[in-house]
């Protein structure tokens, strides 16, 4: 939990309730983890793929944020999604 609480799960258990776990549960859930490293490559992904966009050609396919952040999982297609690409 990124020492929400404490250092150690035992820690947590003894610093915060019950309910506040499920508060932080449903913050990490709508705003993302709390790692600063995934955060700060998570910023620096979307700033280097949103380059690269920009500074592509204009028929070239976009470049992908997953590309430049290798510790972020990229979702997988739907079949949706994926009879698109297929057109």
């Amino acid at each position: 939990m990124c020492g929400i609480g404490g250092k150690t799960i035992a820690e947590a258990r003894r610093n915060i309730s019950y309910v506040e776990f499920f508060h932080w549960v449903e913050y990490r859930r709508k705003r993302g983890t709390l790692n600063l490293g995934m955060r700060t490559e998570r910023a620096g992904g979307l700033v280097a793929s949103l380059l690269a966009n920009i500074h592509s050609a204009k028929d070239a396919s976009p470049v992908s944020f997953y590309r430049f952040a290798p510790h972020h999982d990229e979702p997988e297609l739907t079949l949706s999604e994926a009879m698109e690409t297929w057109k």
